[in-house]
């Protein structure tokens, strides 16, 4: 279902100002067709597999390490982080940059989950850089999305959530109680507080036997700081913006493959963006959930296979 393994033949750390250097990478033809991949998350990085949804013989493929994760500095997990200089409106001026320091045009957007919100507000303000998209596993922005996650999804998983719940007693923000725990110099608190937000995203989205997708444990620290970071402040997005301002994306072909089971589906997400966006196909991928299957991978690439 996937193309094989691909190494990057262009890399470098771009300096976007605020002190961050963003890691990036090409694959693929160097004069195919342009397509941007924006990871999820926020915090989760780049990886390996995220090159081969696409035929390398006809795409040039774009990576990079959102500010704060990855291979990007400063990291997110450092003792004396400053997230202050990390949002939703510096990652889309990151794109742009990332875009004109490559001499690109215009690019296909690949995104998933977190990815998703970014990819959809870039191509909401940046539409004339969008040549298509490709979404899985869709979210937007909304505290209604984070709050199910936190908080509406407790009469799913009750010991799971009872647990989490404990960990951060004060306050009714799950998401801010979290931050202010995360940010406490003491590493015994901050990295229990880690522990317990990434124990609780395995609890709603279980991964696959083996596969501990937050180890090590600064890879829990940096992506616990950056996702309580983004949902404590709605993700810097008036809430409903994207799906509101989802018309600007008229002339732009997409492809959002979903989950049946992923729980995003309960506030209906993917069918209120579907609808917002003309140009957009809804696929559904029976018997999986937010974190995919083979039927949701080959999707992917046909989709990638279908814009070449």
């Amino acid at each position: 279902m996937l193309y094989p393994e691909i190494e990057p033949h262009d890399s470098g750390m771009l300096d976007v100002g605020g002190g961050h250097l963003v890691h990036w990478e090409v694959c693929g033809n160097p004069n195919g067709k342009p397509a941007l991949v924006l990871h999820g998350g926020p915090g989760a990085g780049c990886t390996p597999r995220a090159r081969r949804y696409f035929d390398p013989t006809a795409y040039r493929v774009v990576l990079f390490d959102q500010r704060g994760c990855g291979r990007s500095t400063p990291h997110a997990s450092s003792p004396s982080v400053d997230l202050s200089t990390n949002t939703t409106d510096h990652l889309v001026a990151d794109i742009e940059l990332l875009r004109e320091h490559l001499g690109i045009e215009r690019w296909l957007v690949f995104a998933a989950s977190w990815g998703s919100v970014l990819g959809l507000v870039y191509a909401e303000r940046f539409p004339h850089r969008v040549s298509e998209m490709v979404h899985a596993g869709v979210a937007t922005g909304m505290r209604e999305e984070t709050d199910l996650l936190t908080r509406g999804l407790a009469p799913l998983f009750p010991e799971a959530w009872a647990r989490f719940r404990a960990h951060a007693p004060h306050g009714d923000d799950l998401s801010a109680a979290y931050l202010e725990l995360l940010l406490d110099p003491d590493p015994a608190v901050h990295q229990a507080a880690a522990d317990e937000w990434c124990r609780w995203e395995d609890a709603i989205v279980p991964p696959a036997p083996g596969n501990d997708r937050f180890d090590p444990p600064g890879f829990r620290l940096a992506f616990a700081r950056l996702v309580t970071h983004y949902w404590a402040h709605g993700s810097w997005l008036r809430e409903g913006v994207v799906i509101e301002e989802a018309w600007k994306l008229r002339g732009i072909p997409g492809v959002i493959v979903q989950g049946v089971l992923d729980l995003g589906n309960l506030i209906g997400t993917p069918w209120r963006l579907v609808h917002a966006w003309p140009d957009a196909e809804l696929v559904m991928i029976p018997d999986t959930d937010h974190g995919g299957n083979d039927a949701m991978t080959a999707a992917r690439v046909l989709a990638t296979d279908k814009f070449r």
